[in-house]
């Protein structure tokens, strides 16, 4: 019976998230389908319906944008080095002003104890924030709930910034070769288990991570060409879309009410940083501006690197960009923790 309900809930949040992506991308929305399925999921949760989806459609679909994403490594790559360690420096400094200056927000201004401020505030790598504050740093629920506003904001705001900001050519990601299906196949086949057994050692978006570093290493050595093909992508992002749209239903309103201003404002300052980060690294390297704040965005890593992959972005400088993220968080964060006092 209960396997029942799981299945039942798992084909009604399929059906609305890949109907909410549709919409989305019929309408033009910048990344619609992962904004689009991301919406309709928490409609669907907050009408009081079961939504849920299999963990292996998560890691699946965190496996395939990130294949795509290294599928952007190649040759062509190295003369772009130079430039992308300013870019991956400029990231570094913005990742400790970001976490610095919003958890002492957090702190000072709203009375939120230290340890919670930090782990609310870290600017992507929500599940290893919330898998710390669940082992007893911090309030569990408060952390989820703060990094779940981060998170939901930035999704819905950063598409249409960046794509104003500087929108690429969209031919040229148009225009890339398709990957052969068995070399695809074999990717995945070997991406998936080794990305779930990272995961269960806790390392973050451990799928997203496997699936750039298998594709970008084949890529790099020419051993494959081309990216996934464009169904497949467009199912990562919805996928992706439902997985954060189950997290929103999830929340417990009242509690999200008492911490909306705080969430409001931490996000605000955030992406403001951000932004400021961005445009001084887009005068020292010359890089699109839209697709430098996608790396600097302080989003969840596997909804920030989907969202580059669907505007159309350098997809190497992204995955490049989001994996030392995941790296300075992970080093970051303890640090953070330890000066409590």
């Amino acid at each position: 019976m209960a396997l029942s309900k799981d299945m039942r809930a798992a084909g009604l949040t399929g059906l609305a998230a890949l109907g909410g992506a549709a919409l989305a991308a019929l309408l033009g929305i910048p990344a619609g389908a992962l904004i689009g399925a991301m919406l309709a999921v928490a409609a669907l949760g907050a009408a009081g319906h079961a939504v849920g989806l299999p963990v292996i459609a998560r890691d699946l679909a965190f496996l395939v944008i990130g294949i795509s994403l290294g599928a952007g490594i190649d040759a062509q790559v190295v003369p772009h080095l130079p430039g992308w360690s300013v870019s991956l420096l400029g990231l570094a400094v913005a990742l400790v002003a970001t976490l610095g200056a919003s958890s002492l927000l957090l702190n000072r201004i709203f009375g939120i104890d230290w340890q919670t401020a930090v782990l609310a505030s870290s600017p992507g790598t929500m599940s290893n924030a919330v898998a710390i504050a669940i082992e007893g740093k911090g309030d569990a629920a408060a952390v989820t709930i703060l990094q779940l506003m981060r998170l939901v904001i930035l999704v819905t705001l950063v598409p249409p910034v960046a794509a104003v900001l500087g929108a690429p050519d969209g031919g040229a990601a148009a225009d890339r070769a398709v990957m052969a299906l068995p070399a695809l196949v074999l990717l995945l086949a070997i991406g998936l288990p080794l990305g779930r057994l990272a995961g269960r050692r806790g390392i973050s978006a451990a799928c997203l991570l496997t699936g750039i570093l298998l594709s970008g290493i084949a890529h790099g050595a020419g051993l494959l060409h081309g990216a996934a093909p464009a169904w497949m992508i467009f199912l990562g992002f919805t996928v992706t879309g439902a997985v954060l749209g189950t997290r929103i239903s999830k929340v417990d309103l009242r509690a999200a009410l008492r911490l909306a201003g705080a969430g409001v404002v931490v996000v605000g300052m955030a992406l403001g940083m951000a932004l400021v980060f961005a445009v001084i690294t887009r005068a020292l390297t010359g890089f699109p501006l839209g697709q430098i704040l996608i790396a600097y965005a302080p989003g969840g890593v596997e909804a920030m690197a989907a969202i580059g992959l669907a505007l159309g972005y350098d997809p190497a400088f992204v995955a490049a960009h989001h994996f030392a993220r995941i790296l300075i968080l992970l080093a970051l964060v303890p640090l953070f923790l330890r000066r409590a006092r």
